[in-house]
């Protein structure tokens, strides 16, 4: 597809959720590799959920770097398809399935695809019946955030309560999932295949908040230093996830695997990050796929293949 069939290309980012500063560095990132290759393209930051930035941009694609609520729940995507604008990534409920932790498993479950057993918590009637039949350790995190935003390793009882609260800052609802000792691995995926599989070895054996985005120990290895039969597990499993939830064009399944091999699903990204540190870029760059070619192939799948939107 020629590049100049793509119209102008909004590449909206910021937003109000969390996330709103990893947002705005990969959109920042998407900006710059857009205009570098000669398109005609413009920076939308999205302050708040209003679509009244996009509606006055005249843009005629989107592309989507809205990390966490409003941009990966489905509220974005359901505009730009009320305002005939294709755009980048998952549809509406593909994006709902991803960001909600528990629908996401119960799509898992219903697949046969194996995540790490979990329950949920309800905000309100949690008692101590229902914290001392928490196996430990555990990992405790919020249903709807994105980024490890609110996630705890919780390895003693005395850290339990404050790691509940913590997760309910950010939604009424929890989920406590059993520890699994093991490995991370990541599968991104492009054209509804699976790239490389990376490896994030970190120092604390925890990739979170500080590990993804600040901490300069944090290593990623492509491709993954793992059994072939394994490296090929995982990328058969991150293409059955992304599968499962409906996912469109490209994602980022995260998982871990044990000791024995085993391997366990996290979760799905529908909107990777796209920052210098961002998984989905090395694993392209391992296929031979720059980062601009990466975000021009983006926007000419959101243009070719966006499903057909209101008029």
């Amino acid at each position: 597809m020629d590049k100049s069939e793509f119209g102008k290309i909004g590449v909206l980012a910021g937003g109000p959720s969390n996330e709103r500063e990893i947002s705005l560095r990969s959109g920042r990132a998407v900006y710059s590799a857009l205009i570098e290759e000669g398109l005609d393209v413009a920076f939308i930051d999205m302050t708040d959920e209003s679509c009244a930035e996009i509606k006055s941009s005249g843009i005629d694609a989107a592309f989507v770097a809205l990390h966490g609520k409003f941009g990966e729940d489905g509220t974005v995507q359901k505009m730009l398809e009320d305002a005939g604008i294709p755009y980048t990534g998952s549809g509406v409920e593909a994006s709902r399935l991803a960001l909600d932790k528990i629908a996401s498993k119960e799509a898992f479950a219903k697949k046969g695809i194996p995540s790490p057993r979990y329950r949920v918590l309800e905000k309100g009637r949690v008692n101590t019946a229902h914290t001392s039949s928490i196996r430990l350790p555990a990992v405790i995190k919020p249903q709807f955030e994105g980024s490890s935003i609110g996630l705890s390793v919780v390895r003693e009882r005395a850290g339990l309560k404050a790691a509940i609260e913590k997760a309910f800052l950010y939604g009424a609802r929890a989920v406590v999932e059993e520890y699994i000792d093991g490995r991370e691995l990541t599968v991104g995926m492009l054209d509804d295949e699976p790239l490389p599989v990376i490896e994030i070895v970190t120092k604390d054996k925890i990739y979170d908040y500080r590990a993804k985005y600040s901490d300069p120990d944090t290593r990623y290895i492509v491709p993954a230093p793992v059994e072939k039969g394994a490296y090929g597990r995982a990328q058969a499993l991150g293409a059955a996830a992304h599968k499962a939830l409906g996912c469109r064009s490209f994602s980022r399944v995260d998982m871990l695997i044990d000791g024995r091999g085993e391997l366990f699903v996290l979760e799905v990204n529908t909107i990777p990050g796209m920052t210098e540190r961002s998984l989905l870029p090395k694993a392209a760059a391992a296929k031979g796929i720059s980062f601009s070619d990466l975000c021009v192939k983006l926007v000419e799948n959101a243009v070719k293949n966006c499903p057909q939107v209101k008029r």
